[in-house]
């Protein structure tokens, strides 16, 4: 018996099939949509991890020169030379869509500056602490750009996959179970009715047999 409890007639027959047509149409949809999004997913997880590997390096480099500097320069120098950055970057964020997924672009407008301070009471460890976090900053954006649209392809492409299971290994095999348990009862149906009239045109044929020996 399958799960879907329906009288079996031919009405029924007819809208669970279309509801089968439905749902398969469904499948191969959901199944090009995860398709499109694992190819993407990847592709995009691939570029986030090389982006962030190259600013853990330069976070990396940036505060291993900084503490060589503090440590040659003092403290109140390197504090007094970072307070001379007073030009950030403008960011502007827009949105795209990839499968119906809302995916986040970043635009950063400006550059931190080259020299933030007077080179006059520095050294070369600030110098490099400084471009290294400079790099930081330009490669920031497109980094979290990438994360932000790793995450929302993965959660999309999690709910995808559910549904595309839903479908196969649910809702269409229920359907093709119905679809068979109604075309049965009806084919069964219709040998009961054809013997019924079978046995009653034996039984009229017999009586009329009968009453022409009277």
């Amino acid at each position: 018996m399958p799960n879907i409890n329906v009288a079996p007639t031919r009405t029924n027959l007819i809208r669970i099939k279309k509801d089968l047509r439905f749902a398969r149409e469904g499948y191969e949809i959901l199944d090009r949509k995860r398709e499109v999004l694992t190819t993407e997913l990847v592709r995009v997880a691939h570029e986030a991890d090389v982006i962030q590997k190259e600013v853990w390096k330069l976070l990396e480099t940036a505060y291993g020169a900084l503490e060589k500097a503090r440590l040659t320069l003092g403290s109140d120098r390197v504090e007094w030379a970072a307070l001379a950055a007073n030009k950030t970057v403008d960011i502007h964020i827009k949105l795209r869509g990839i499968m119906g997924v809302a995916i986040p672009m970043i635009e950063a407008r400006g550059e931190p500056q080259k020299m933030l301070y007077s080179l006059s009471g520095t050294n070369a460890a600030l110098d490099e602490a400084a471009a290294a976090f400079r790099e930081v900053l330009i490669k920031t954006p497109q980094l979290s750009m990438l994360v932000t649209t790793v995450w929302r392809l993965a959660g999309e492409l999690r709910k995808t996959q559910r549904r595309v299971n839903a479908l196969q290994h649910i809702f269409i095999p229920e359907y093709e179970q119905t679809v068979t348990f109604i075309v049965s009862s009806l084919e069964e149906r219709e040998r009961e009715e054809i013997f019924r009239l079978k046995w009653l045109k034996t039984k009229m044929n017999k009586q009329a047999a009968d009453a022409s020996t009277r």
